[in-house]
């Protein structure tokens, strides 16, 4: 697909977005009262569910046990409509264990894992929909659930793609964007400290515009922050309001 059609003369992609401008994030943080954290985001067409257990006893061989930390165990999966395509197998597919890798990678940057020695923290995340973004969209989900879990992390983990079309920066790339085959990149940041917990481009890009899809995906992963971090504090104000009414009846 030629890049005239994703950008058109006035600067507005195909779905009226500007080039740095996200797509609309919904989220909802305990949606599941049988884990021990929980949280749905829905960003632009793609949904993601993800589920936290621990933490908990090791699972499986003793071998795994790590005696000064907590083993972060994850686990991607697309749900078998989640796409045109009719997927038969979720789970073990290349692309689903690679993006377990980066979900365990991630995590592991963020997760004070010392604080919970010879235990184990399960994060399971499902892309019931997906148009794009789909590493990023899971781990916002997983951030949530994680907070939810009551598990305490360094920072949020807040992540963006963003391509490169016709010498601009794109943000937030949908489905098309991405099928279109340009550079593109997936960004997950810490967002207070601005360290990087992952970073994965999947085709060249000339050096000379690395710095400005760089800038444009760590000011999108902040972007994301502030729309989390408003989803935490009214889960919070919910979560309290429920418990003054409990206790007062």
């Amino acid at each position: 697909m030629a890049g005239l059609e994703l950008l058109s003369d006035e600067g507005f992609r195909q779905d009226g977005r500007r080039p740095v401008e996200l797509r609309k994030i919904q989220c909802r943080m305990g949606v599941f009262d049988q884990a021990d954290g929980s949280a749905y985001v829905e960003q632009g067409n793609t949904k993601a569910l993800a589920t936290v257990y621990g933490p908990h006893e090791i699972r499986g061989p003793r071998s795994k046990t790590l005696y000064d930390r907590a083993v972060v165990n994850c686990q991607f999966s697309m749900a078998t409509f989640s796409t045109a395509e009719r997927k038969r197998r979720p789970h073990g597919d290349r692309k689903s264990t690679e993006m377990t890798i980066h979900l365990k990678q991630t995590f592991e940057a963020a997760i004070l894992t010392k604080q919970y020695p010879r235990s184990q923290i399960d994060i399971y995340v499902q892309i019931l929909q997906a148009d794009g973004g789909n590493y990023c969209t899971s781990v916002n989900a997983a951030t949530l659930a994680v907070i939810d879990a009551g598990i305490p992390m360094r920072d949020y983990v807040c992540a963006c793609s963003a391509g490169f079309i016709e010498d601009t920066p794109l943000v937030d790339l949908s489905y098309i964007e991405e099928a279109a085959g340009g550079p593109q990149l997936a960004l997950a940041l810490l967002p207070k400290s601005d360290r990087i917990a992952l970073l994965e481009m999947n085709s060249r890009l000339h050096e000379d515009h690395l710095e400005r899809v760089m800038d444009a995906a760590s000011k999108a992963c902040k972007d994301v922050y502030a729309v989390l971090d408003q989803a935490v504090r009214e889960h919070l104000q919910e979560t309290t309001a429920l418990l003054g009414d409990h206790g007062s009846s």
